[in-house]
């Protein structure tokens, strides 16, 4: 393994979801995060990828049937990204709007991205197969990225919309959160792995309107409001 080919694989990974990072981080334009704490954000969610790959890895050794292989790998996954949110986020006093909760479960989801993007690049540009390399670049961009950001997006929504309320409700908010992260991943790994090239167009287009949906759900967070007393 080169070196070299290890800073590609890690620029390949990190400058696209830095791009999505940037577009994202617009919805909250208005009061922005600390970069700090965005930083430690991206940099934790990508850490918690080696946890990933050694909990997926023991699923793996355990989970003989395939499909359920890839829901377990999404459900390690989506859990992950939420301890990783906990550790560094839910408790900060930073996240003192709705919308917090959106963008912290969004970066973190982002850094995972990141990491997981230059492992899956790095293997092909090992081989030298750039065209692969590419292709699997782009996939990743426009499909697995989006699909994390999604996913982690719905932890963050049902975080934001209990705001205001007491700790039992933002827990089983958070709960449900969780369950339907797991749900949409696992979604997007299951319909893959099967896929024609026609299918898989369709799986990458209903993961955009979900990302549509998800800047109408921006839009649904920013008018929560406490209640009046």
């Amino acid at each position: 393994m080169e070196f070299t080919n290890v800073v590609y694989a890690l620029l390949a990974g990190l400058l696209p979801t830095l791009l999505w990072l940037w577009f994202w981080l617009r919805e909250d334009h208005l009061h922005p995060e600390p970069r700090t704490v965005l930083a430690m954000s991206f940099i934790v969610g990508s850490l918690s990828v080696v946890a990933a790959v050694v909990l997926e890895k023991f699923a793996q050794d355990i989970i003989l049937d395939r499909t359920y292989q890839y829901i377990a790998w999404a459900s390690i996954e989506e859990i992950i990204k939420f301890i990783a949110v906990a550790i560094v986020a839910l408790r900060s006093r930073y996240l003192d709007e709705p919308i917090d909760a959106m963008i912290y479960c969004i970066t973190v989801a982002l850094g995972f991205a990141a990491l997981e993007n230059a492992l899956f690049i790095l293997t092909p540009l090992n081989t030298g197969d750039l065209a692969r390399t590419i292709v699997t670049g782009n996939l990743r961009f426009i499909g697995a990225t989006l699909v994390h950001v999604v996913s982690s997006a719905s932890v963050g929504f049902a975080i934001g919309l209990t705001f205001y309320r007491g700790a039992f409700t933002k827990v089983v908010a958070a709960i449900l959160g969780i369950i339907l992260a797991i749900a949409l991943h696992a979604s997007f790994n299951l319909a893959i792995i099967s896929a024609t090239v026609t299918s898989t167009i369709r799986v990458f287009g209903w993961v955009w309107c979900a990302v549509i949906v998800l800047i109408i759900l921006f839009e649904e967070v920013k008018g929560v409001r406490p209640k009046a007393a």
